[in-house]
C-alpha cells in the first residue's frame, strides 16, 4: 500500500523526467510574471483614482501656468499632466511659428492643435496597454501549457505500470493524479490573468474616455478661449457656437477624422 506522503508534489517532481520539469518552470515563470503585471498595473489604477480630481482642479485654477502646476502636483506624470503640456506647446509653438515656411507653421492652428493633442492621447493609450498582451497570453496558454504536462505525465504513467505489469487502482491512480496536478498548475496561472486582464482593460478604457473628454476641453478652449464643458445649453451669443464647435472637436479628435495625418 502507498501512503498518502507516497504523492503529491514532492514525489511527482520526484519522478518526473525533463519534460515534466520544464513545463512546470514554464508555468513558474508565467505565474510570477502574471503576479508581478497584476501588482504593477493594480498600483498604477491606484493612483490614477487618485489623480481623478487633477482635471477639475486644473480648471477651476486662476491661470494656464497654475493650471499646470496643479496638476503636476496633484497628478504627477499621469496621461491628463502629459496631454496639458502637448496641448500648450502645440498652442504656443503656433503662436511662434504661425507664418514660418516650415510645413507645421503652415498648418492651421485648429489643426496643428489637434494632431498635438491626438499624439499625446496615443502615446498615452500605448502606456495604458502595456503589459496587457502578457496577461492575455498567460491566459490563453496556460491551461494548454498544464494541459501538456499531464498528458506527458499520464503517458509515463501508463508507460511505467504497462512495464511493471501491475494495473491496479492503486497502481494507476497515484501516478494519474500526479500528473492531473500539471493541468491544475495551469489553470492557477491562467485564471488571476483572465481576470486582471479583464479588469485592467475596463479600467483602461474609463481612463480613456476621460482623457479623451479632457482632449475636447483643451481643443475648445485652445481654439476658442472657452472650455467646451462649462458652456449653458442655453447661452446666447458666442457661447450659442460652442456646442457645434465640439461636435467638429469630437469629429477631429476621434480615430480616422480628419485631424489624422
Amino acid at each position: 500500500m502507498h501512503t498518502a506522503e507516497a504523492f503529491g508534489l514532492a514525489h511527482l517532481w520526484a519522478q518526473s523526467d525533463l519534460v515534466i520539469k520544464f513545463v512546470a518552470f514554464i508555468l513558474v515563470v508565467m505565474s510570477v510574471a502574471s503576479w508581478y503585471l497584476i501588482l504593477v498595473r493594480s498600483l498604477r489604477q491606484w493612483r490614477a483614482r487618485c489623480h481623478a480630481d487633477a482635471v477639475e482642479s486644473f480648471w477651476n485654477a486662476a491661470g494656464l501656468d497654475e493650471g499646470l502646476a496643479r496638476l503636476s502636483r496633484e497628478a504627477p506624470q499621469s496621461p491628463f499632466e502629459a496631454l496639458a503640456r502637448q496641448g500648450v506647446a502645440a498652442a504656443e509653438h503656433v503662436q511662434r511659428h504661425h507664418h514660418g515656411e516650415t510645413l507645421g507653421g503652415k498648418l492651421d492652428a485648429d489643426e496643428f492643435v489637434t494632431r498635438a493633442l491626438r499624439k499625446s492621447i496615443a502615446l498615452s493609450t500605448a502606456q495604458l496597454e502595456s503589459g496587457l498582451t502578457v496577461l492575455a497570453s498567460i491566459g490563453s496558454t496556460a491551461p494548454f501549457v498544464g494541459l501538456f504536462g499531464t498528458v506527458w505525465g499520464i503517458y509515463g504513467a501508463l508507460i511505467g505500470i504497462s512495464a511493471s505489469g501491475t494495473a491496479t487502482i492503486d497502481a494507476v491512480a497515484g501516478p494519474v493524479g500526479e500528473a492531473l496536478i500539471m493541468t491544475a498548475f495551469g489553470l492557477f496561472v491562467a485564471i488571476p490573468a483572465v481576470l486582471a486582464f479583464n479588469a485592467f482593460t475596463r479600467a483602461n478604457r474609463i481612463e480613456l474616455s476621460e482623457l479623451d473628454a479632457f482632449a475636447h476641453d483643451l481643443h475648445a478652449w485652445f481654439t476658442t478661449g472657452t472650455r467646451l464643458a462649462s458652456t449653458p445649453s442655453g447661452a446666447s451669443g458666442a457661447a450659442q457656437n460652442a456646442p457645434s464647435h465640439g461636435m467638429e472637436v469630437a469629429h477631429r479628435l476621434a480615430p480616422g477624422g480628419p485631424g489624422v495625418a
